[in-house]
């Protein structure tokens, strides 16, 4: 299998040595939009390059993993659907929701499978805590704990183009609760703050914030996202029920420390980054595009689940601008799409 990869940043680079180590891979070629890169990245892990993205699309690819900034997600997923190429994403599809939705609906009719990529639903705990939930091992759910805490902020540059905290972070979070509980947001709640650098303020966005989420079956959900964890990458789940409660992300590599006296656990060291603390599930999850892209297995993450995360995003931003309670149903959805789905 030729997989084509557009894009070799940091987590382009990250996903090229990846594929490269599949089984199902035989050849994995790169290309991306600044001059020499792709050439550099090839020549660094013994991949192919092809002279510029167009050149890539056309090459005979089986699968196209897009890992472009932000900008060059939708137009490429276009490409791919018009060429019948399947294509793995990485969130966001599109930096506007009205784009996301048109997405979502050609996605849908056009039979070619789109995969995104929103790697903790191949995480072993958040798996696991699906599996939990769908089994009624705990009982009635009635609250979860969600969290993604940045070890250190990203660059000043970043940001203006990231869609904010709640799009760009939390956006993770609101896509695993629905896949661990099978269910969707009814109302949000959401604020921050500001108690860092400059320029989150100056973007308009802040650099610590909190949304409280009710499902459609009155679960009530927590989730906290923040740019500055110094103590290291502290990315968890707590689903809590009347039977028992179980956590994502509760062992040695746990970024907080007991101050109870004699307590040892966790033995350390916390991970530094999002790609440490998932790399397996990153694997995970570019082996089950390659069964997509192989026509093996239908998309596990399609672009109408990362609609519906980033429709919680954008009820997130409009309740923390307008310091109200929002209800999903302000939100534009997909119309056609959701009722088909039903």
């Amino acid at each position: 299998m030729r997989i084509g990869l557009a894009g070799v940043g940091r987590i382009g680079a990250f996903h090229a040595s990846t594929l490269a180590g599949l089984d199902a891979v035989d050849e994995v070629v790169v290309a991306d939009l600044v001059p020499g890169l792709a050439e550099k990245v090839a020549a660094d892990q013994g991949l192919s390059a092809a002279p510029d993205i167009e050149a890539l699309l056309r090459s005979g690819i089986d699968g196209l993993v897009i890992a472009t900034a932000t900008p060059g997600h939708a137009p490429l997923l276009r490409q791919a659907l018009a060429a019948g190429i399947p294509a793995f994403c990485e969130k966001p599809v599109a930096a506007t929701l009205d784009e996301t939705i048109a997405l979502a609906e050609l996605a849908e009719g056009s039979g070619t499978p789109v995969h995104i990529g929103f790697q903790r639903r191949f995480d072993a705990g958040y798996r696991r805590a699906r599996g939990a939930v769908e089994a009624g091992e705990l009982g009635t759910v009635h609250a979860i704990r969600a969290l993604t805490h940045d070890q250190e902020p990203p660059h000043a540059a970043y940001v203006p183009t990231s869609g904010g905290i709640f799009r760009d972070c939390s956006v993770h979070d609101f896509d695993i609760v629905r896949f661990v509980t099978g269910r969707e947001v009814e109302t949000v709640y959401a604020t921050g703050e500001n108690k860092g650098a400059d320029f989150f303020a100056a973007a308009g966005d802040v650099d610590t914030a909190a949304a409280l989420l009710t499902l459609d079956d009155g679960t009530l959900v927590t989730a906290t996202s923040t740019r500055y964890s110094g103590g290291g990458h502290d990315v968890r789940m707590e689903v809590m029920g009347s039977a028992a409660s179980l956590a994502v992300g509760l062992d040695d590599s746990l970024a907080l420390r007991s101050a109870e006296d004699g307590v040892t656990f966790p033995a350390g060291p916390p991970h530094a980054s999002f790609m440490q603390r998932f790399l397996a599930a990153y694997r995970a999850e570019l082996t089950a595009f390659c069964d997509v892209a192989a026509g093996r297995t239908p998309s596990p993450c399609t672009v109408h689940d990362a609609l519906q995360a980033f429709r919680v995003a954008e009820a997130c931003e409009l309740s923390r601008a307008q310091r109200r309670l929002v209800s999903m149903f302000e939100i534009p959805d997909a119309p056609a799409l959701t009722k088909a789905l039903r």
